[in-house]
């Protein structure tokens, strides 16, 4: 479990928007992600990542189409500290296509409103900037609202009593002091995953479980990559995947993502990664790239077979093989 955010502002700074704008933009985009983004509907957004041609993810993102743009335009949530790469990436192969792509400006936070709290949510509304909105109380994750300033997606969520949105061009109050490291670990309880710098091409989208999460899908044809995901997939041979871990207490500084998870009854090696993780006052949240097998033997470790020990934790979703 995760401590509460409730009906509060976040601003999360760890998030950047892209822009891909023109009238190839879904063509270009869907020739270059996972997720089917030829058929993504106004109202939805979608996962997606974006792989190198061996496979290998070079980013996550959160796509929805922009309302009523002209030219065409779609937006997306990256990690800020590989936009600007992935940006000048995707440019490359361009070409032809009547495609722009942009880091934007925009600015982004994160809102939790509890379900049954209406007035204290019309209060975080206000705080975000957004007062007099009406979000729904209870949204099918990636559903998007559009403010006449701002856009609105729903967050995927462990907890069933609230709602996470993401706020997209609108700027809000102040955090509360850890309040954005809350909606961090928020992500990992969700198992949600954000490729950052450090974990570039290095993990496969289905060790990141994009798969489970309607990240992927196996029927829209050729992207970056497809080839090596289809078949890991078609073969059945996915031995690796993504958990949710705690270390508690909270270990002095936060694990980076990249660090070697080891297994205290096997240390000659590493037996994974940290995806991503959130220091809060009563642990650290991890997600961990690891093996299948291990989930229910291992003694999990941070950095070191002596390291602090990582305790699996459930998600909202199966993982099992």
């Amino acid at each position: 479990m995760t401590e509460p955010l409730e009906n509060t502002a976040v601003p999360l700074e760890q998030l950047a928007v892209i822009e891909i704008s023109g009238a190839d933009a879904a063509t270009f985009l869907h020739g270059q992600l996972t997720h089917d983004i030829a058929q993504l509907p106004p109202g939805l957004a979608c996962l997606a990542g974006y792989c190198t041609a061996k496979g290998r993810l070079l980013a996550s993102l959160v796509v929805w189409r922009a309302p009523q743009s002209e030219p065409p335009a779609f937006h997306a949530l990256i990690a800020k500290d590989i936009a600007e790469t992935v940006v000048k990436r995707l440019s490359m192969f361009v070409l032809r296509a009547k495609a722009k792509l942009a880091v934007t400006t925009l600015p982004v936070q994160g809102i939790v409103l509890r379900r049954d709290e209406a007035k204290q949510a019309e209060q975080a509304l206000e705080r975000a900037g957004i007062a007099g909105a009406s979000l729904p109380s209870d949204p099918s994750p990636y559903t998007v609202v559009h403010l006449p300033d701002a856009a609105c997606i729903a967050a995927p969520s462990a907890d069933a009593g609230a709602a996470r949105w993401w706020i997209v061009g609108k700027a809000g109050a102040a955090a509360q002091p850890g309040a954005e490291a809350l909606w961090r670990a928020a992500d990992i309880a969700a198992g949600l995953p954000w490729i950052v710098a450090a974990t570039q091409d290095t993990f496969i989208p289905q060790t990141l479980n994009l798969d489970l999460i309607d990240g992927v899908s196996f029927t829209k044809g050729c992207y970056p990559g497809q080839e090596v995901v289809a078949r890991s997939h078609y073969r059945g041979t996915i031995k690796r995947r993504m958990a949710h871990g705690l270390i508690e207490p909270a270990p002095a500084s936060e694990p980076l993502p990249g660090a070697d998870i080891y297994d205290a009854r096997q240390p000659e090696s590493p037996c994974g990664r940290v995806i991503n993780a959130a220091s809060t006052e009563t642990g650290c949240h991890l997600l961990l790239e690891v093996q299948l097998a291990d989930l229910d033997s291992a003694d999990f470790r941070l950095e070191t077979a002596e390291g602090a020990t990582i305790r699996i934790q459930p998600l909202p979703y199966s993982i099992a093989a």
